[in-house]
């Protein structure tokens, strides 16, 4: 696994299709675009594919396009995060993009450390982190042994996106289970 990626290389990997290093240009973006309509692509997007903000045109593509809420993000919920992101607004968590080298700094007198405690790895297939370039190659059971010892197994649940405790609560709940009645 890669210890010193920089936001350059971020940057290389998506082909300069991010606007968020900017300070409230995205943010001013999708407050154009609507909250409600950000939230609900977000939310439901499980293109097998990285998600990309080319410059001036974010979501812009996709926003018209009728989203159908899956079973497990009811309207009430979708309402929910759009009035808490009314107050809250997206610059915190873009914060931690926007701060990437930094991030790596600080972790930094922990490279090479390892996780020393029984663990369970479970991603969505459909996860656009997990289908960012350079990623998937390290989301297996041989890569991953090597960083935490005690890794018991690499779960790749098909056709699921990025919240896969929402998108497959039961599964996820039985897996997290039989994890712990191990112990």
């Amino acid at each position: 696994m890669e210890t010193n990626t920089t936001f350059a290389d971020f940057r290389h990997l998506l082909a300069g299709n991010i606007v968020f290093q900017e300070p409230r240009a995205i943010e001013a973006e999708f407050v154009e675009i609507g909250i409600d309509k950000v939230l609900k692509y977000t939310l439901t997007s499980v293109a097998a594919a990285p998600f990309y903000l080319p410059k001036g045109k974010a979501l812009r593509e996709q926003i018209d396009i009728p989203i159908t809420l899956p079973s497990w993000l009811s309207e009430d919920e979708l309402k929910y995060y759009v009035t808490q992101y009314e107050k809250t607004g997206f610059t915190g968590g873009l914060n931690y993009y926007r701060n990437f080298d930094l991030n790596w700094e600080l972790i930094a007198p922990w490279a090479g450390s390892k996780v020393e405690v029984p663990a369970k790895f479970i991603v969505g297939d459909l996860d656009l982190t997990y289908n960012t370039p350079g990623f998937k190659e390290n989301i297996n059971f041989d890569v991953m042994k090597k960083h935490v010892p005690l890794l018991v197994d690499v779960v790749v649940m098909k056709g699921v996106g990025h919240f896969v405790h929402e998108e497959k609560a039961d599964e996820i709940n039985q897996l997290i289970h039989d994890f712990f009645r191990k112990f």
